[in-house]
């Protein structure tokens, strides 16, 4: 929310606040404030300047010569490359020695042979967004009005010597999203009473607005409140420049004078507002209701929509004109050509809003408002404010009556609570007459008796409902800095880690020892993110009220996470990348809107780019599946976790269906490698990647195998080498699991040593050489042992169809 500290003082007496000063008090009794800002730092020379004479560059095309009156004796020559300058308008001026936006100064010189003395601006010169810049200006420089004071500063005129406070506006405290709000605050913290304009609506009593539409409201719990106001004979043009240049300080373009005016009020009240074309309505009816199946709008950004059941729409009777709370219909938008207006002021249920909203992807200052909660107290005061504002700024006449399809009368919300409950849980001495002047600075009406306080919470801070808010409150007007302090009571004891924060340490030593680095991924992702890597089958966990679309998901893999953070090192250079992680991630085996989802911890890992980098004695080695399946078992080994085999892997699609695996440990799954499919790698740009992820509360809940200390055998071990011939299907896990279990109890080590496939070799088979290691610790090992156990492995391998070469 950005306050205008200008526009804040004409509510609230600020003569002895400084604008840092005020943002330090307002940081330190609730609201953050994110930072000032004043338009004009920075800026220096710039003037009001009339064109008295415009033609055309006798060298460009485009150029134009002007002569500009800047209130010294002569005119002073400026060539302008704009569009729209001419003569008779009065513009900005940057005067020879001028500091525009960007610390870029302007000096005399010529183009195209012409003399420039300056520069005819624009406002986007001046640090405006373009965001913010009015359509009709959006090319080209700014027209001043013509009472503008020839050689006066602009600053004052645009209010760029405003500051503008920037407040971090929190869920609960969406009642500071409007001026009116802010002043509320502001009086209570600086101890005064807000004054706001008074103004009286002048209605047309010869016409009703009966007249002219009826309105009806299908669901009030979905739309409480909903009210109508017509004003005819309106002519649609540019705002005043007080107004513009208040909303462009606040961050909205300007339109037209009806549309800012809605926007105003917006900003003054909170109140979200929408007009309508009457004339363009297509009848004279309005019914609210939830979207039917296969309706679409065009809405006033040009797209076309289709809305569904969960979908609040506005229509004419028949046809949706707006999605109520999000944005109007382009068919009834204000034009040029509106004399008519049908001015919308409602209250709609805020969680139809947010779905809407985040369904289209339409996030509007209005959405955002009806999502957080709006004053129910001011519904129909700031209906009745902009009907006036437009019989004032746009000519037109207020209709008589409001037509109103459904109503609600909000009441003030009612809190008990002792004085000696607010003093024992701030551990303060407030009395009676200390906390009654802190409701009256909040102007909240309180009754008090024997010792406890009936607070009437009016409905323009409906986040406070219960004793904790009354507590908080009386905290930050009293002042937190102002509440007593006391150490911690109590014995201190030795600290340990668990076993859990033990098996996470030595994971990461091992790690960090195999050359890998820890990264931090954020916990919540979009869903398709999220329902990727699985390890295991899961529902979405999916936030109500997400901070944007990219966070809308509790993951429930870390590889994403990862994969993102590699596309951000590459991206700028980084190329060899080893990446490990160990967070939590998200299951969800009910249901994902009332029940918790269960929180695992997980280690995640990813290899890309070269694992050796090319010197003078090493070629370049690039990364391969290997390498990350050797840190793996390094890493087993580290912990102690044995019986660890591998199973080919299809079931995951975001993998390489030859180059991945499931890992298990006995008959429990604990993971899977594998390579990064490349239609997947390719949307990261990535090359060749490689990850792999493990449960650790599964790995942790394994029986740990003993720590077994034993002499180095006194007798010499023997190996066997034995080559096969078998399948092209046939995996070396299977393999080693027959011969492991057929060779016998001193079978120590099977190596694999070579694979060819090739000439020699029939299609779809391959050879596999093995070495075998035997070793008695007790004995030396003699031939004819070695030849049974042989023997035993040839007939188990035989009996598989497996061929002995």
């Amino acid at each position: 929310m950005l306050v205008s500290y200008k526009w804040l003082s004409e509510y609230v007496d600020l003569a002895e606040w400084t604008p840092k000063a005020l943002a330090d008090k307002m940081s330190v009794t609730g609201i953050e404030v994110e930072g000032t800002e004043t338009p004009e730092e920075g800026l220096k020379k710039i003037v009001v300047g009339e064109v008295m004479e415009c033609v055309p560059h006798p060298n460009s095309d485009h150029l134009s010569i002007c002569q500009v009156d800047i209130g010294e004796p002569e005119l002073s020559q400026i060539v302008c490359g704009a569009p729209n300058v001419k003569k008779g308008i009065k513009v900005i001026v940057a005067l020879p020695g001028a500091r525009i936006a960007g610390n870029v100064k302007i000096k005399k010189g010529k183009m195209r042979g012409e003399v420039s003395n300056g520069m005819i601006c624009a406002l986007q010169e001046l640090g405006y967004s373009d965001s913010v810049v009015p359509k009709a200006y959006a090319e080209g420089i700014y027209y001043m009005p013509m009472d503008a004071e020839i050689g006066a500063s602009v600053f004052p005129y645009l209010e760029m010597d405003d500051t503008i406070i920037e407040l971090s506006i929190t869920p609960n405290r969406a009642d500071a999203l409007s001026m009116r709000g802010v002043a509320y605050e502001v009086a209570a913290i600086t101890n005064q009473k807000p004054h706001f304009p008074e103004w009286t609506l002048v209605e047309d009593t010869t016409d009703w607005a009966e007249n002219y539409l009826t309105v009806s409201v299908e669901d009030t719990e979905d739309t409480p409140t909903y009210r109508i106001r017509i004003i005819k004979d309106v002519k649609i043009g540019e705002s005043p420049l007080w107004l513009q240049t208040r909303l462009m300080n606040e961050g909205i373009r300007p339109i037209n004078n009806v549309v800012d005016i809605t926007n105003y009020i917006l900003l003054e009240y909170g109140q979200p507002l929408h007009a309508f074309d009457y004339d363009k309505l297509g009848s004279k009816e309005i019914v609210v209701r939830r979207g039917k199946l296969d309706e679409t709008l065009v809405t006033l950004d040009g797209e076309e929509r289709t809305v569904a059941p969960e979908n609040l729409v506005i229509t004419n009777g028949t046809t949706p004109v707006a999605l109520a709370g999000v944005m109007g219909g382009l068919d009834s938008e204000i034009t040029e050509a509106t004399t008519t207006v049908a001015l919308e002021s409602a209250l709609f249920e805020a969680s139809l809003i947010r779905k809407t909203s985040r369904q289209f992807g339409l996030r509007s200052e209005s959405s955002s408002r009806f999502e957080k909660g709006i004053n129910r107290g001011t519904v129909a005061e700031a209906g009745d404010a902009a009907a006036q504002m437009m019989a004032e700024l746009a000519g037109g006449t207020v209709v008589e009556g409001t037509v109103i399809g459904s109503k609600f009368i909000p009441e003030n919300a009612v809190v008990t609570i002792s004085l000696a409950k607010i003093n024992r849980s701030l551990g303060t001495e407030l009395t009676e007459a200390e906390v009654l002047a802190i409701m009256e600075a909040l102007a909240f009406p309180t009754f008090v008796e024997n010792g406890t306080f009936t607070v009437s919470v009016p409905p323009r801070r409906w986040d406070i409902s219960i004793e904790a808010d009354i507590i908080e409150e009386v905290a930050r007007i009293y002042g937190y800095d102002r509440l007593p302090s006391t150490l911690p009571a109590g014995e201190t004891v030795a600290a340990s880690l668990t076993q859990e924060q033990r098996f996470v340490r030595q994971t990461q030593a091992v790690l960090e020892g195999s050359g890998f680095s820890e990264a931090i991924s954020y916990a919540l992702t979009t869903a398709e993110k999220a329902s990727q890597f699985l390890l295991a089958p899961s529902k979405e966990t999916q936030l109500d009220w997400p901070m944007s679309e990219e966070r809308t998901t509790l993951r429930m893999n870390l590889i994403t996470g990862l994969l993102d953070d590699v596309a951000y090192n590459v991206a700028r250079k980084n190329q060899d990348i080893a990446f490990y992680e160990i967070g939590r991630v998200f299951y969800q085996q009910g249901n994902p809107l009332k029940d918790l989802p269960e929180e695992r911890n997980h280690l995640g890992l990813v290899l890309t780019g070269s694992w050796q980098e090319k010197d003078w004695q090493t070629a370049k080695t690039a990364v391969d599946f290997y390498q990350l399946k050797g840190v793996l078992e390094n890493y087993f080994a580290q912990i102690s976790l044995t019986d660890v085999r591998y199973e080919p892997l299809t079931e995951v699609a975001e993998l390489h269906p030859g180059r991945s695996a499931k890992i298990l440990s006995g008959e429990t799954v604990i993971g899977f490698i594998g390579q990064v499919h490349p239609t997947l790698a390719k949307t990261y740009d990535l090359g060749e990647t490689y990850v792999a992820e493990l449960d650790l509360k599964t790995i942790l809940a394994l029986p740990e195998a003993p720590l077994v200390y034993q002499s180095v055998s006194k007798f010499p071990s023997v190996s066997r080498d034995m080559a096969l011939l078998v399948d092209d299907t046939i995996s070396n896990q299977e393999l080693v699991t027959i011969i492991k279990e057929s060779a016998g109890r001193f079978l120590t080590n099977v190596h694999l040593f070579d694979v060819y496939q090739g000439e020699r070799v029939e299609a779809g088979k391959k050879s596999m050489a093995y070495s075998l290691t035997f070793s008695n610790p007790e004995a030396t090992l003699v031939d004819e042992e070695i030849a049974q156990w042989m023997e035993k492995v040839t007939k188990a391998l035989t009996a598989q169809g497996v061929q002995i070469r």
